[in-house]
């Protein structure tokens, strides 16, 4: 399978949609990850890390909260997202 970079800007757009977020960041952090497993000639688009808080999360666990980010993601895991650190903010 070829990886197609993702773009922060479309995984902030799918949470929006999704969770309805009262808080939302969205970081590349490939271009740190370059040389490891996952990493992309391009040097962005595999690697992110998402800060997050939404009413949607409410009586979730943590494990539930995070399920929820990984399901309103699988579209770009699929495309090519190799690597999601989730922060769940206040």
């Amino acid at each position: 399978m070829n990886a197609v970079p993702v773009q922060a800007s479309a995984i902030e757009q799918q949470l929006i949609e999704q969770l309805q977020p009262t808080h939302l960041q969205v970081i590349d952090e490939s271009a740190a990850h370059a040389g490891h497993a996952g990493a992309n000639a391009e040097g962005f688009g595999t690697h992110f890390r998402v800060r997050i808080a939404s009413p949607t999360f409410a009586g979730l666990s943590r494990v539930g909260k995070h399920r929820l980010v990984y399901d309103a993601l699988q579209n770009f895991i699929d495309q090519g997202l190799h690597a999601l650190a989730i922060d769940i903010v206040n």
